[in-house]
């Protein structure tokens, strides 16, 4: 029960995420592309900035402003940065991704197990009693549809979930390679 609640909460983290970081890097390339320049667009943003594409420009930015002299690495540098920068905010964004996948992979194992101990629990009750009686025999089936449940019921979510979440991350990477280029080209 514990794992169903927590990949819920995941699921609903990762959601408002997407929902907010799409939003935030939409805003972000408008006003990237209508500025003067890469450099006072750099000084006019927000140092508090969340959005992972801010966050990314602002590591390269940054180098290309430390190294002002026009060097032949200069660029390399700056794709260097781009691309750590790059990697630490798709982790962020893909935490707790292998949870949800775990979830998804093992709760119906989980809940089949239980289903086994419930229908043992009824054959206990019938060996016990010597009497086959829906009476005797419903507690242990009820526990086993119950334990079946559970386990659909943190399995399906956290699969549909991961499977969503991870082509949305594999769409988002792409937007911020795509962002990378075109600032490179422009260096």
């Amino acid at each position: 029960i514990a794992a169903s609640v927590f990949s819920w909460a995941i699921i609903f983290d990762k959601y408002r995420l997407f929902k907010k970081i799409n939003k935030s890097t939409i805003e972000f390339e408008e006003k990237f592309w209508k500025s003067k320049s890469a450099e006072s667009f750099y000084n006019n943003l927000p140092a508090n900035s969340s959005d992972p594409m801010t966050k990314i420009f602002r590591s390269g930015m940054g180098e290309l402003l430390k190294s002002k002299s026009r060097s032949s690495t200069q660029g390399e540098r700056v794709s260097i940065i781009l691309e750590v920068s790059s990697e630490q905010e798709m982790l962020n964004i893909e935490k707790y991704f292998t949870f949800l996948a775990t979830v998804g992979s093992t709760a119906p194992f989980i809940g089949l197990f239980g289903t086994v101990w419930g229908i043992m629990n009824s054959f206990q009750s019938i060996a016990i009693s010597r009497n086959t009686s829906l009476a005797i025999v419903a507690p242990g089936i009820a526990e086993a549809l119950f334990a079946t449940a559970l386990g659909l019921l943190a399995a399906i979510p956290a699969v549909i979930s991961y499977n969503k979440f991870n082509s949305d991350s594999k769409k988002y990477f792409q937007k911020i390679e795509n962002f990378s280029k075109r600032f490179l080209s422009i260096i």
